[in-house]
């Protein structure tokens, strides 16, 4: 199926994204919009807020290494069996990143409150944490209907923009994201969402009972861009497995600054934006 007419191009879809903007990516596995990642870089952008739902990898460490990020909210960035995030492991030992630590729970939980339209939300497990003893944000209250239960507190994270890839969409602006529920919580989250799709959908999704379950509606996406393989060297669940060849490279290339450079020149600023 054609491209339809309300979708917009990749560059597009990332200039939409103001410097200084509170930005949400999902988990990776299935949802990265690598595409949109090396668009933002090439646009330049600057003094991010960014938040992992709940965890980051090269989506971010590419961001970070870019200079695109001031702030990093999630549980953790890292390249799993690829090693260390190396670009983010450099910006914390620079100091040049401020780093809002958190944990899985936490970030689920304070997204799902913006979700619900609740300014906060009390959840469990952290008291005595030492995440929480640095988190002045996160607050310990006793439990309003129950005394000798302290229990906290978190503002609701309602980011400005989601940002994510996902398998189909269609030309009403639905889209079907799979199993990747990260990316619905966000959608209902956010302020605006933006998407790449890999293939286009002949039809309306919204019409399908065997996708609509797992079908985001229109009404909660900002903006749509076509951009097959837009997850590489991710993976995409049921097109396309991960590159890992291509992410080994990158960990060793990025771990000095001349490697990441290098690193951009070709594969974000190059010839070589996709596999």
């Amino acid at each position: 199926m054609a491209t339809p007419e309300n979708y917009i191009s990749v560059d597009a879809l990332a200039a939409r994204v103001p410097d200084g903007a509170l930005l949400a990516l999902p988990k990776e596995e299935g949802g990265g919009a690598m595409a949109a990642t090396r668009a933002l870089i090439r646009r330049g952008v600057r003094n991010l807020h960014l938040v992992c739902v709940p965890v980051g990898g090269m989506q971010a460490d590419l961001l970070i290494g870019a200079g695109a990020v001031a702030i990093i909210e999630c549980s953790g960035v890292s390249l799993g069996e690829f090693g260390p995030a190396p670009r983010f492991s450099h910006a914390v030992r620079a100091g040049t990143v401020a780093i809002r630590d958190a944990t899985c729970q936490a970030i689920y939980s304070a997204v799902q409150a913006a979700e619900k339209g609740a300014p906060f939300i009390p959840i469990r497990g952290l008291i005595g944490s030492d995440v929480l003893k640095h988190r002045t944000d996160w607050k310990v209250i006793e439990n309003p209907f129950g005394g000798g239960d302290p229990i906290v507190v978190l503002p609701a994270i309602k980011p400005d923009f989601a940002l994510a890839h996902a398998r189909l969409g269609d030309r009403y602006g639905n889209v079907w994201v799979g199993e990747r529920r990260e990316i619905t919580i966000l959608a209902h989250a956010s302020n605006q969402t933006l998407i790449t799709v890999e293939e286009i959908y002949d039809g309306n999704l919204m019409e399908n009972e065997q996708l609509i379950g797992n079908t985001i509606s229109s009404l909660y996406v900002t903006a749509l861009a076509h951009a097959p393989r837009g997850a590489w060297p991710l993976d995409l669940t049921g097109r396309y497995v991960r590159d890992d060849a291509h992410i080994a490279a990158y960990a060793a290339a990025a771990k000095t600054e001349d490697g990441f450079r290098a690193y951009l020149a070709e594969h974000v600023f190059g010839t070589r934006a996709a596999a």
